[in-house]
């Protein structure tokens, strides 16, 4: 797993460190039992319901609003999952993971003010070569 670039390095709770542990291997597990090449709203429903087996708390395609100049402008973008309330996960399943993929997910990281994002692409023969660890 790579960090994503982050202005001034915070600790990341220990708490959410077991979280993003246990969506790895809980991605690993879909991965081996799926494979690479389907659509990635197949890869979300699996990860969801793996992640909910062990008893996290998964919000899916969570509504995440801009504020421009002190306003509100309602929903901006879409987090893929959200795990106890602590990690964005963005899943993909593209051929390769491109720049605009990371600028993504420290963009949510951003606007939501959470520390820990996992970018996840299952297209790849080994998903440990799809995994991106993110902190803001």
């Amino acid at each position: 797993m790579v960090d994503g670039a982050s202005s001034l390095p915070e600790k990341i709770p220990d708490h959410l460190n077991r979280i993003s542990g246990e969506i790895v291997d809980a991605a690993i597990r879909v991965h081996t039992h799926l494979g690479p090449g389907l659509l990635e709203n197949v890869y979300e429903t699996c990860l969801a319901y793996e992640l909910e087996k062990r008893g996290h708390k998964v919000e899916r395609q969570v509504q995440l609003g801009v504020n421009y100049d002190g306003v509100g402008l309602g929903v901006g973008f879409k987090l893929d999952l959200l795990v106890d309330s602590g990690v964005i996960v963005e899943l993909k399943a593209v051929e390769k993971l491109l720049p605009i993929h990371s600028a993504q997910i420290l963009t949510y990281l951003k606007l939501s003010n959470h520390q820990l994002g996992l970018l996840i692409n299952f297209n790849v023969s080994l998903l440990k070569d799809g995994i991106k660890r993110f902190v803001r």
